[in-house]
């Protein structure tokens, strides 16, 4: 008879722990009803993840333990295995428990805890030891948790890892265990090629077994995190069966028999383009739902960051929540106004526009008893971007709608960009992003349904705060400061080795200077989508206050 087992690939909420088991069950009915005999849900799903220091506070352990109590009391007529976190004398355990007939009837405890890049377990949990193995409808199924595929060396980094995988402790285990079929939970959040790279972890580690391998993700959007679904399985021999759709929240019915899987699903792999707008997509409308805003404003330049913010938004939430707000000042050219308004009109978004000039005027005049003989610079400049923040937050204070800001990564990493001016917001779309990235997203934007007028994509960008300003004025050309961003930040290679690989050693060093010199403005900005396999944010823990540069004569600096 075949092991009917339904993935339920939920969007959890953390701390919402009434919310998240009312999902949980409403899960268990539906597989009831699709006949399942076995509920998969993601790692921690009863209470979100990642939780983070919530994990410290006794009362919020001991809420989970109540809530986990009564899905238990509501789960019939079916197994389920659900996670959650598992308190065992003064030790602290990130945990999966199997549960029918109103009882829990096994418990395991993850072994392999990440503790690297946005990864924070060893800091909450305990490791487990031991195997679980329990018998479902017959078969005897293993469970483990998300890093415990991966084993004791497997972290998640950019694309393909270039080391050889060697078997994952806990799924050796499991497998010296007895089982038969091994179902992990995960909460494997997304970042570029890392689709990719988990289907390869699974595939090897299902072959060096010859172990049938479950693997149910989260989904949703939690801060700077997107989780993106994606569950399949894997035979034994590394063929992969059924996955469910990426970037949404959904279940599947997957069946078990004679050491084969089979599924009715088979949604289709992304292109990459494809992947990261649906990750800013799905992390937008999560961050903005989950946190109660009314809606989104955005300040509109006609510029091509700030175009594909507008896009994001209305795509992830409708164009009646989505507040667009052109401010032109004296060196705002017409077409920036002419191609503002056009996307806004066919997007179908609120747009308005409130001139900057007079209260720029204004400030100059008070001012300019301290300012008086001085030239105008970057001051000026970045009071133009400090009136349009204060505009911006003024409308949010107003009418309870959220600012997203429009930076990007290559800006984020060299400065450019204004404190308490366009880094004034709740949440920054395109943080890690980079300018090119920005590019080929807005074009396959326009792909699916135009809405960016050609010329913000074709225009040279200029930020537009003096005369004839272009990006190219104080900036290397986005094409190498992108590469060195990516390898100093993204792959961690230093100076030389990134010479070596044929950059100009000016540029090296200056672009590592800029980015080291401008972590004080990152930590002040607001948290982003991470589509990297490292982004400013949790990933990104470097000192403010620090002589390091990663400069190759350090003296002579």
């Amino acid at each position: 008879m075949p092991l009917k087992i339904y993935v339920a690939q939920i969007n959890s909420v953390v701390g919402d722990l009434e919310g998240n088991a009312q999902k949980i069950i409403e899960a268990c009915d539906v597989a009831k009803e699709c006949g399942a005999d076995l509920v998969v849900t993601p790692e921690l799903s009863l209470t979100g993840y990642p939780p983070e220091d919530l994990f410290l506070r006794p009362d919020f352990i001991r809420h989970a333990e109540e809530t986990l109590s009564s899905v238990v009391a509501n789960i019939d007529g079916v197994s389920l295995i659900v996670g959650h976190p598992y308190k065992k004398g003064e030790y602290l355990f990130n945990a999966a428990s199997v549960v029918s007939g109103g009882l829990i009837h096994s418990t395991y405890l993850k072994r392999e805890l990440p503790n690297y890049r946005v990864f924070d377990e060893a800091r909450y949990f305990e490791p487990g030891a031991e195997p679980c193995v329990v018998k479902i409808n017959g078969t005897r199924v293993g469970i483990n948790i998300c890093e415990d595929i991966w084993g004791a060396d497997g972290r998640e980094t950019q694309g393909v890892s270039d080391r050889e995988i060697g078997k994952a402790p806990a799924v050796t285990a499991a497998k010296s265990a007895g089982a038969e079929l091994l179902v992990v939970l995960n909460a494997s959040p997304y970042h570029i090629g890392k689709q990719e790279l988990r289907k390869e972890v699974v595939k090897t580690q299902a072959t060096l077994h010859e172990l049938p391998v479950i693997f149910c993700n989260l989904i949703g959007g939690q801060d700077e995190l997107v989780f993106d679904g994606g569950s399949f399985a894997c035979h034994a021999d590394g063929s992969l069966v059924g996955p469910l759709p990426f970037f949404q929240e959904c279940g599947g019915l997957f069946s078990f028999e004679n050491g084969k899987i089979s599924s009715d699903h088979s949604a289709a792999d992304l292109e990459l383009e494809e992947s990261v707008y649906q990750a800013l997509v799905l992390g937008v409308r999560d961050y903005v739902e989950k946190n109660g805003f009314k809606g989104v404003l955005i300040g509109l330049s006609g510029g091509v960051d700030s175009a594909l913010t507008l896009a994001v938004a209305a795509d992830a939430l409708g164009a009646d929540r989505v507040h667009a707000v052109m401010m032109p000042s004296q060196f705002t050219a017409n077409i920036s106004l002419e191609d503002a308004a056009e996307m806004a009109k066919t997007l179908g978004v609120e747009y308005s526009e409130i001139a900057i000039k007079p209260i720029f005027d204004e400030f100059m005049v008070g001012l300019s008893p301290q300012f008086e003989g001085r030239p105008f610079d970057t001051t000026e400049e970045n009071l133009q971007s400090r009136i349009r923040g204060t505009l911006l937050m003024s409308l949010s204070n107003k009418f309870g709608s959220m600012v997203l800001t429009t930076g990007n990564k290559s800006e984020m990493s060299t400065g450019y960009a204004t404190l308490y001016g366009d880094m004034a917001g709740g949440f920054a779309v395109l943080k890690d992003l980079t300018k090119q990235m920005v590019y080929r997203l807005s074009v396959y934007r326009n792909r699916r349904s135009a809405c960016i007028p050609p010329r913000i994509i074709e225009r040279p960008p200029s930020a537009e705060l003096r005369p004839d300003q272009l990006d190219a004025d104080s900036l290397p050309d986005y094409a190498i400061l992108d590469a060195i961003v990516e390898h100093y930040v993204e792959f961690d290679r230093g100076v030389e080795e990134i010479i070596q690989m044929g950059f100009d050693k000016e540029d090296v060093e200056r672009i590592v200077r800029l980015i080291h010199i401008n972590e004080y403005k990152r930590r002040q900005s607001p948290p982003g989508v991470r589509v990297t396999a490292r982004g400013y944010g949790k990933d990104w823990r470097y000192p403010i206050t620090s002589k390091f540069r990663g400069l190759i004569n350090t003296s002579s600096q």
